[in-house]
């Protein structure tokens, strides 16, 4: 007769193989973003380069961007040229990849971050065609009443 305290060896199995095997690292997937941009906008294209680069993986819908924005919760006064969707969080315009992985790491409950407008300087609206301007921004932590509070001020040039 088996005791209710033994193990079966395919129990045994089933934990061994849900262990990580010993001295082989596991690379993270890329953290999947789905970005909604309009055609004709460019700055999009660069600001999805930035991400890319800082290892997100990027699907791009074209159009959909207001009503998508609306869907997600974001404020028209929050608003800016791109709306996306990364873990949960809605991202709306040029939040730099630096904040929204901080954004993953914390956790807040809120609809997402918001850079709103399109701030010169930030990624994507920091080509050669800016000539090195970057104007101070905040980056807003956008709550589920749709108020919102700073949660990164990025300076700009200095003088």
């Amino acid at each position: 007769m088996k005791s209710n305290s033994s193990v079966s060896r395919r129990e045994l199995l089933l934990a061994l193989s849900l262990l990580p095997v010993a001295g082989v690292a596991r690379a993270a997937a890329p953290m999947e973003v789905q970005v909604w941009k309009e055609p004709t906008c460019g700055c999009c294209g660069d600001w999805i380069k930035h991400m890319q680069a800082n290892g997100f993986k990027v699907f791009v819908n074209v159009g959909g961007t207001n009503a998508t924005r609306a869907r997600l919760g974001i404020p028209q006064n929050m608003a800016s040229c791109h709306t996306a969707v990364v873990g949960g969080y809605a991202i709306e315009g040029h939040v730099p990849a630096r904040e929204v992985k901080r954004l993953l790491r914390e956790k807040p409950i809120a609809v997402g971050l918001s850079a709103p407008g399109m701030p010169i300087g930030s990624p994507g609206m920091d080509t050669p065609a800016y000539n090195g301007k970057k104007n101070p921004y905040n980056v807003m932590l956008v709550a589920k009443d749709g108020s919102a509070t700073v949660y990164q001020k990025y300076e700009g040039n200095k003088l």
